[in-house]
């Protein structure tokens, strides 16, 4: 086969999301995080929402007394969404909280709601617009809540590799998965070309699944979450090659690419990849007995070195149903470390990572940003409505409904 080096493996400049770029902006050396009045929050140097003046001073109290009017007085109209990292003062005004793909399922479940305010990030806001019904309007409080690791997989970029992919391979060989931290498009690719969604629980199921149906799987975006659940079912490091999307070909031959098994997309979590094999040994170090639990999304190294991982879900589970006296160190985003924490005082629970990084785009869900959607339904105002495209729904969902049928 000739391969068009003109055409594959376009070379680009490497670009880092501005996402992640701004990842490390609320990080403190304090294990708290205080809520402050969103003009103090938004003198850090990232992206905001701009939003009315009015919004800015308002302390703790004063938003409580708003947003408990205005959810008096919209009622069942609307359904507030809360995902396990956001911070507390925000997570305390949910009606569900959980995982993304859990909490836009839960929306589903409410057809009375005409609203759903989903307060977490752009993608599980998509994943809720695709998943509710055609009537209920789905609002993200603040349109720059983005996700890094969605970002580092666009669209524009995805398709080059598809097609180069195809190109050196041929139709049919390789099946794409993508994690559900995706934007909706990448999410639709994989449904228009026979590929399926996972989240990290039902990742090792969605690869068998994959590799019933080719003899690769190429995984989206998360490059660490890949390659663990790869090792987990029994496939070798030396099969697996990372894809980047800056070079020629992914940087990779012909050769090596039709050699190996999985083919991962250079993507990875601004949280989790924070956690280091060495903070473990620190923990170990303090606490002769204690259990570390971390998330897939980290190193492989990382991974390797913890007793445990496991999504969000995994993790609330094993330490809520703890012995009372057992000590966790978590590998996971700090808002929920906290609230474990405190959920579980007969416990110890504390962050691996002593130099505490809350997810910074999640964190940009102030509550000022809720009071404000709130207040434009009391006055008819739809802000920050997230759509996704009729075409777009269609293998979204095609992809979703694959991966239900796996777990």
């Amino acid at each position: 086969m000739t391969i068009d080096f003109k055409k594959a493996g376009r070379v680009k400049e490497p670009a880092l999301p501005i996402t992640e770029i701004e990842h490390s902006a609320f990080c403190k050396s304090e294990d708290e995080l205080p809520a402050k009045p969103l003009l103090d929050e938004i003198k850090v140097n990232i992206r905001w929402q701009k939003i009315p003046v009015k919004y800015l001073h308002l302390t703790a109290e004063e938003l409580d007394q708003r947003l408990h009017h205005a959810r008096e007085k919209l009622g069942k109209r609307v359904i507030i969404l809360g995902h396990h990292y956001q911070r507390e003062e925000v997570i305390k005004y949910a009606d569900f909280q959980g995982d993304s793909y859990l909490l836009s399922q839960q929306a589903a479940s409410q057809p009375e709601a005409e609203y759903i305010i989903f307060c977490g990030v752009h993608f599980m806001a998509e994943t809720a617009r695709i998943l509710c019904s055609p009537h209920q309007r789905v609002i993200l409080p603040n349109i720059t809540a983005g996700c890094s690791m969605a970002d580092m997989a666009p669209t524009g970029d995805v398709l080059d590799a598809w097609d180069d992919l195809e190109e050196v391979l041929g139709g049919g060989s390789i099946v794409p998965i993508t994690y559900m931290n995706s934007t909706a498009e990448i999410k639709a690719l994989c449904g228009r070309n026979g590929g399926i969604v996972c989240t990290s629980s039902s990742a090792p199921s969605a690869f068998e699944w994959a590799f019933e149906r080719g003899e690769r799987v190429l995984f989206l975006p998360d490059q660490h979450l890949g390659r663990n659940t790869g090792l987990k079912i029994g496939i070798d490091l030396d099969d697996m090659i990372v894809w980047s999307p800056f070079k020629r070909l992914g940087g990779h031959t012909p050769e090596r690419i039709k050699s190996a098994k999985v083919i991962l997309w250079q993507g990875h979590c601004s949280v989790h990849t924070r956690f280091t094999a060495r903070q473990i040994e620190a923990a170990r170090q303090r606490y002769p007995d204690i259990k570390v639990i971390v998330h897939p999304e980290c190193t492989m190294e990382t991974v390797q070195a913890a007793d445990m991982d496991g999504s969000t879900e995994v993790i609330r589970k094993t330490i809520n149903e703890a012995a009372p006296g057992s000590q966790w160190a978590v590998g996971t985003e700090i808002s929920l470390v906290n609230r474990l924490a405190k959920n579980n005082p007969d416990k110890v629970v504390f962050c691996l990572d002593p130099i505490v990084c809350p997810c910074s785009t999640m964190y940009r869900i102030h509550p000022a940003y809720l009071s404000w959607v709130l207040d434009g339904l009391l006055a008819g105002e739809v802000v920050n409505e997230i759509k996704v495209d009729g075409e777009t729904m269609k293998y979204a969902h095609t992809a979703l409904e694959r991966m239900l049928q796996v777990k």
